[in-house]
This record gives structure tokens, sequence and C-alpha cells, in this order.
């Protein structure tokens, strides 16, 4: 894992812990990271960073609608 330093103005209220999870927030929504890589980057389980994620407004189901659209298409036409 790569560490990285960032700086943060005084005057923001972020601790450390709130400043990994929201970064690890919102990689995962970007698909940029897994859920379990999301958890480890944010230091919890991956239990707790499934109900943490709501807080930062992302899904769970991180899945684009088009591609979601599309794998229903795709389910109908092979249930028939």
């Amino acid at each position: 894992m790569r560490k990285l330093t960032i700086q943060i103005p005084g005057t923001v209220d972020l601790g450390d812990k709130e400043a990994r999870m929201a970064l690890a927030s919102k990689l995962y929504e970007l698909g940029k990271l897994t859920l379990g890589q999301g958890a480890e980057m944010a230091g919890y389980s991956k239990e707790t960073f499934m109900e943490l994620l709501a807080d930062y407004g992302v899904s769970l189901f991180n899945y684009p609608a088009d591609e979601l659209d599309e794998d229903f298409r795709n389910a109908s036409r092979h249930s028939l």
C-alpha cells in the first residue's frame, strides 16, 4: 500500500479517521477500490465500512445504471 501525505487547513474540523473514510468512500464510489480495499483504507471492517457508506452518500451497490439496464435485458432474454 502506498502512503500519501496531505495538508488540510487547520480551520477544517476533520480527524484522520474521518479523512481516510471520506477518501475511501469516494474512491469506492468511483470504482477505484473494492469494498475490502475501501474498508482496509478507512480502517474498518467490511461490515462497518458498508454501514458508513450511507453517511457519505455512497451506495453500497456501486453499479452504473446503463450496465444494470443491460444486465436486466440480458437476463430477461435468457430466462425465456
